[in-house]
């Protein structure tokens, strides 16, 4: 067992050792639920709440390596933090390096996260060798704004916010409004079908063309994951103008997500997007679902909180990533 991470020592009596899989899932969330009070974890929140050990073993499964890219903190024999790594291209080309750790407030202002940062540090410019990414590669960490220990851990060591999310949710889907006034003239909405996915994988990707800080999302990932039960789209003639992807959340069934809202820009303003959306929380009520929650950007240059809030949904949390260069 390491006593530390390159360059930052851990303080007497804790080590730093691989994750192992399954014994670990169990430790792991109970670390999750000992942070929940001092951090304002938002239990419920899909992005980011309080995952069970089923969760975190399916999280874990989904990484690269997970035994080289997630590491565990010990105290007398005992998991009290973890930090894990995972990577993804931009729409830019960026490749970004996320780390995020979780260490129980009792053993925080220690110098202990200070290590796992240094850890997560060392190991993404290892990841980063190996897969010749350096000219474009970006370190990045995301904190809640109720996180306030990691948040003060992650300006200290040179990140920057470049950007956050913030989730909305609306608690009761029996208290729907009316859509309100009639759709233009040759406007329709209806379910997605199978034959209709690439003109919705379509108008989501045209959709964040300008936006930083974004995925890449292949088609194939798309067809992947598709899940069409609250699907819904509005069509101009032939053409798809837009979408909303909403559903079930697979953990709890009593909450429906609106995974995607995307209204083409020449068809804005129109009263499409308010239709779709209760379109699809209509369509996760009859699924089952008693409140919906969903997350938008705070730089979102189409105003869609006034939508959101219009609907019933109201602010929870916000979400921020920082990033730091490389070097």
């Amino acid at each position: 067992m390491s006593n530390g991470a390159p360059g930052q020592d851990l303080p007497v009596g804790f080590g730093f050792r691989p994750y192992r899989g399954d014994e670990d899932h169990g430790p792991m969330a109970v670390v999750r639920l000992g942070c929940a009070e001092r951090d304002q974890v938002d239990a419920r929140s899909v992005v980011e709440g309080l995952p069970t050990a089923t969760e975190i073993a399916e999280a874990s499964a989904k990484l690269e390596e997970p035994s080289k890219n997630q590491i565990l903190v010990v105290h007398d024999g005992n998991v009290v933090g973890y930090s894990t790594i995972r990577w993804w291209q931009e729409r830019d080309d960026t490749w970004l390096y996320l780390h995020r750790g979780y260490l129980l407030p009792e053993h925080r202002r220690q110098g202990i996260g200070s290590a796992m940062l240094s850890w997560a540090e060392e190991r993404i410019r290892r990841l980063v060798e190996q897969h010749g990414t350096a000219r474009t590669a970006m370190i990045g960490a995301n904190a809640t704004a109720t996180e306030q220990d990691a948040t003060a851990l992650l300006l200290a060591a040179g990140y920057r916010r470049v950007f956050s999310l913030v989730e909305l949710e609306l608690g009761d889907l029996q208290q729907l409004p009316d859509r309100g006034s009639e759709l233009p003239a040759g406007i329709r909405t209806g379910p997605i079908g199978s034959s209709h996915y690439r003109a919705a994988w379509r108008t989501v990707v045209d959709a964040y063309a300008d936006t930083n800080f974004t995925q890449k999302w292949p088609f194939q990932d798309f067809v992947d994951t598709a899940d069409p039960a609250c699907w819904s789209a509005a069509w101009n003639g032939q053409d798809m103008v837009g979408v909303a992807l909403c559903s079930i959340r697979r953990h709890d069934h009593t909450l429906g997500e609106v995974e995607e809202l995307c209204v083409r820009t020449d068809h804005q303003r129109l009263g499409i997007g308010r239709a779709l959306l209760l379109d699809g929380l209509r369509s996760l009520r009859g699924q089952g679902a008693t409140a919906a929650r969903l997350f938008t950007g705070t730089s979102n240059p189409h105003r869609s909180y006034d939508l959101y809030e219009s609907v019933g949904f109201r602010r929870q949390n916000e979400y921020v990533r920082y990033r730091k260069p490389l070097a």
